[in-house]
């Protein structure tokens, strides 16, 4: 049976586990990945989430990601799932960890890539478009709560907005 969807009130030390994460992954990949930042609603202070801290690495084409792939492997990355489009190779899972980790290895500097840093910097920036984010993931994680996958559509309208905003 697939996990509910919870979502946790913002945790102040979730930064902290990513620069120590990111380090843990910097240390295996070496120079392979060109850029790892912390993405998704971890990233943004005060704003609730799924307690999983996603990351995005960018990488130079396939077969880098593939190389990372195998590397992150010791480190208990296992592959959620392929990429679904050119430019996203892998989201890889470290788990049963809380909060559990989600590292999307993608094409550096890709739409893909830049769309997640513009989302997160627009909601960085902009507290009422947070709040009401915000608002839009409870009402949705309650009303989805045992589908995942409908939870994270509802929200796409949303996130494209900010990112046409944001392009802007």
């Amino acid at each position: 049976m697939p996990r509910p969807v919870v979502i946790a009130p913002y945790d102040p030390d979730w930064p902290r586990l990513y620069e120590a994460e990111s380090g843990l992954i910097g240390g295996a990949v070496g120079g392979i990945i060109r850029s790892l930042e912390h993405v998704g609603s971890t990233s943004v202070p005060g704003l609730c989430a799924k307690p999983i801290v996603d990351m995005i690495a960018g990488v130079d084409g396939p077969d880098d990601a593939e190389r990372c792939r195998a590397l992150l492997l010791p480190l208990g990355y296992d592959d959620a799932s392929p990429g679904d489009n050119p430019d996203w190779y892998y989201c890889l899972g470290k788990a049963p960890h809380s909060p559990g980790f989600h590292l999307h290895l993608v094409k550096e500097g890709s739409r893909f890539h830049q769309k997640h840093i513009l989302f997160r910097d627009w909601l960085r920036a902009h507290p009422a478009d947070a709040e009401a984010y915000k608002e839009l993931k409870i009402s949705l994680s309650e009303k989805y709560r045992n589908d995942r996958v409908a939870y994270t559509d509802a929200k796409t309208v949303f996130i494209e907005g900010i990112v046409e905003r944001a392009k802007r």
